[in-house]
């Protein structure tokens, strides 16, 4: 679906899907940028402006959040659901945080699918200097789009197959991970049964 909205609008869609994703809607923006990768090796649109309108997309959707974060954010964490999980205290922990780190944070969240939203609306709620955020995000986005684009542009034809390849490695760390989860529950409930 997302290949064929993309194919019809060809680079306005390409920017417009990974805007919207940028945004968080629940759209996998590396989806739109393997589709981007995709639809250049069988010439449907040109690699080099497929490439840019990818980064261009990617990086539109992270301004826009941050700029939602920096002009409304206060008051979304004024909210009585917001304030239930998000305490006064831990918000000042949070925004300490993002003083001390906050480009680090930035650049990592953008490699980790499901924090970037709330990561760069957070980097706009607590201040961030916008152009260190701007920097920082496009250079994290100029490593990875490129590499998301890159392998699906010269591996077009091995595709189904590498899917295939880690969606099984997606379930083998899933499995590790509630593992590691199972046995840090049953420690913590050991010590908790030897304080006893």
């Amino acid at each position: 679906m997302i290949q064929g909205f993309i194919e019809h609008f060809t680079y306005a869609g390409l920017f417009l899907t990974l805007f919207a994703a940028g945004l968080g809607l629940p759209i996998p923006e590396e989806v739109a940028i393997v589709a981007g990768g995709v639809l250049a090796h069988e010439h449907v649109v040109h690699w080099w402006i497929a490439l840019p309108v990818c980064i261009l997309g990617v990086l539109g959707g992270d301004v826009a959040l941050y700029a939602i974060g920096h002009h409304w954010g206060e008051r979304v964490l004024e909210w009585k659901v917001v304030r239930r999980v998000l305490t006064p205290e831990r918000e000042e922990t949070l925004k300490a945080r993002y003083r001390q780190h906050g480009a680090k944070i930035v650049f990592v969240a953008r490699h980790v699918m499901g924090i970037r939203a709330a990561a760069f609306l957070t980097a706009g709620i607590c201040r961030l200097s916008f152009w260190k955020f701007v920097l920082v995000d496009a250079a994290a986005a100029v490593v990875s789009v490129p590499i998301g684009f890159g392998i699906a542009f010269l591996f077009t034809d091995q595709l189904e197959r590498v899917m295939r390849d880690v969606h099984r490695v997606e379930r083998w760390l899933v499995l590790y991970a509630l593992a590691g989860l199972a046995a840090w529950l049953a420690y913590l409930a050991w010590r908790q049964s030897r304080k006893t």
